[in-house]
């Protein structure tokens, strides 16, 4: 995995691990809410299981850890809105792009967040949050010239840039589906359209077909060998696999290249940056705390 790649991972493992901790602690709590008028969640055998019991299962199992979230998350506003800090929406978008490149596209992350639970509003609050905490660590968050030197010494394979194509591709059924196809693209119709209407490929077709960049032996052979010859801009005869016969369209090549510390230092202090700032961000809140009036009215006592 590239360093950028890795760098993208970190920042969207800490959005989702506070995404499915907000949303799970709350979802139980949303859901007794909008419930019926009745006190009464659930039967067996006719026996009685109320809300109030549930209520308390909650609070017991989530409610403080839910509630320190929140209190976390007011005091970053508070101290953000104390610094004039400021996120803008360009910012949010760059970061919803990384993520966007990272999971093969914004379709399969917007699938990955609907089956979490999680909607694009509750990423960008939390992708603004993260923002707000790192622009608030930044001064106390140094990424040293020799610290950066030791990590590309250390992870030198790492930065070596494998060849690479960007391709989308179209899966049907039979070879003629895939000349058929073919032939409307030579009358000019576009590829991404044609991957939505007739791909059989799940996991892309909504995303007009798009595989994102990816290296020699990460595809089957015969794919392989179509799309690392094909000229970028081309789209391939039928190619046949265990899959199917897919249609290929190159979009862009990147030819290998040996490591190169001044084209990684950007990544590599970005790197860096976000593993010192998950070690800095408990002493810091802690810290910050003490400035601020907290008081807790949640009891889980029955």
């Amino acid at each position: 995995m590239s360093l950028r790649k890795r760098a993208t991972k970190q920042k969207a493992v800490i959005i989702l691990i506070i995404i499915s901790l907000i949303s799970g602690v709350f979802l139980g709590f949303r859901q007794l809410a909008a419930g019926s008028g009745s006190n009464v969640v659930a039967t067996v055998n006719g026996e009685k299981i109320t809300k109030d019991e549930l209520y308390q299962l909650l609070l017991e199992q989530a409610g403080q850890q839910g509630l320190n979230l929140l209190i976390a998350q007011k005091i970053i506003d508070l101290e953000a809105k104390k610094q004039k800090i400021t996120i803008s929406e360009a910012e949010i978008e760059q970061a919803l792009a990384e993520y966007y490149d990272y999971y093969g596209g914004e379709e399969n992350f917007t699938q990955l967040m609907a089956m979490s639970g999680t909607s694009l509003a509750q990423v960008k609050a939390n992708l603004t949050s993260t923002l707000k905490i790192k622009k608030l660590l930044s001064p106390r968050i140094e990424v040293t010239e020799e610290e950066m030197k030791a990590f590309f010494e250390e992870n030198k394979e790492d930065f070596a840039q494998e060849e690479q194509v960007k391709a989308r591709h179209i899966l049907v059924a039979t070879e003629k589906e895939a000349q058929e196809i073919k032939d409307k693209l030579a009358k000019g119709e576009d590829f991404a359209a044609l991957a939505k209407e007739y791909s059989l490929d799940d996991s892309t077709k909504n995303n007009g077909g798009q595989l994102g960049f990816f290296n020699r032996g990460d595809m089957t052979p015969e794919f392989e060998k179509a799309a690392f010859s094909l000229p970028v801009g081309e789209v391939s005869a039928p190619v046949k696999t265990e899959y199917g016969y897919h249609l290929i369209k190159v979009e862009e090549k990147r030819e290998a290249a040996a490591p190169d510390y001044e084209k990684s230092k950007a990544d590599i202090k970005e790197y860096l940056f976000n593993q010192k700032l998950q070690q800095e961000y408990n002493p810091w809140l802690q810290e910050v705390s003490a400035d601020y009036e907290i008081k807790n009215f949640l009891s889980t006592a029955p």
